[in-house]
């Protein structure tokens, strides 16, 4: 068995008559970055929460670090770092005094503090007024001020949102180095599919509240089937001979042919049926289907 971080046995809640999480069995493994995928309103930001214990959980359905969270919730909640939403930062005090204060909260040596700002990049902004700071420089100092106890799991709700490409990357790059580098687990909910399909190790989607894939990036990717795209100079003539000599061509587009992929020797086999026939092949290659796509088969039907 996996030493699971984060588990979640047919977890249910409802606000008021409405069912937000529906059966959700979440398996977050030590080590791993799991990208928590859905678009706007699939619960993952209640999800977060009920992992905070901001909302209760009924017992029996949540636990973190192999223990049940409603009665560890002391001890869990010390071994986690959150960033959910906005940053609690006070704009008036600087990134450096941001972070003393949440150490003398903490009853963390000042020392610390440094070291986040350097883990997080922002040495060179710690006297600048938090409220003077990019939305890329605030989510990283809210990262900073989640890591400061040192956690051995962080959740992250959206933390790129908003963000420019600069800000996007920055973030991207920081949660691989903890992951890598600092051997902390990541949980991070995102609707922007490019950038989990990046970073992460394990993936779940998410949609109106149930759990419609789990597994890792891998897996995941292997849910689609490879094809081939082909773009040759004479496509009336190169589509007859492929139907004639029994290929499923399954489209058509911006003068290139896609049929399912075999096997490589297969490839080489096509090629040169095509130029025996006279055709000339511009391009022949293996393709599949990019996170977003597959994201969008899984919840179209859900």
């Amino acid at each position: 068995m996996k030493d699971l971080i984060i588990e979640t046995r047919g977890l249910n809640y409802y606000f008021g008559n409405q069912k937000v999480v529906d059966d959700l069995s979440l398996k977050v493994e030590k080590g791993s970055i799991y990208g928590f995928l859905g678009p706007n309103g699939a619960g993952k930001t209640t999800s977060i929460k009920i992992l905070l214990n901001l909302l209760k959980s009924p017992a029996d359905t949540v636990f973190l670090f192999g223990k049940e969270i409603n009665s560890n919730r002391i001890a869990s909640l010390k071994r986690l770092g959150s960033l959910v939403e906005q940053p609690a930062i006070y704009a008036h005090l600087s990134g450096e005094e941001n972070l003393y204060n949440r150490c003398i909260l903490l009853g963390i040596n000042r020392t610390k503090a440094k070291e986040m700002l350097r883990l997080v990049g922002l040495e060179d902004a710690a006297g600048k007024k938090a409220g003077k700071y990019s939305l890329g420089m605030k989510q990283r100092l809210g990262i900073a001020l989640a890591l400061l106890s040192d956690p051995e799991l962080l959740l992250l709700d959206e933390p790129t949102n908003g963000l420019d490409p600069n800000g996007i990357i920055e973030i991207r790059n920081l949660m691989i180095e903890l992951a890598t580098k600092h051997q902390k687990t990541i949980l991070v909910s995102s609707h922007l599919l490019s950038e989990i399909e990046r970073i992460a190790t394990h993936v779940g989607i998410i949609n109106k509240g149930k759990l419609l894939f789990q597994g890792t990036i891998n897996e995941l990717h292997d849910l689609s089937k490879p094809m081939i795209e082909l773009e040759i100079n004479d496509m009336a003539r190169g589509q007859d001979f492929l139907e004639k000599n029994g290929y499923q061509i399954l489209g058509i587009k911006d003068k290139k042919i896609t049929l399912p992929f075999v096997s490589t020797a297969e490839c080489g086999k096509l090629n040169t049926l095509l130029i025996q026939h006279g055709l000339t092949v511009y391009s022949i290659y293996q393709i599949r289907k990019d996170l977003e796509h597959l994201f969008l088969d899984i919840t179209k039907n859900n």
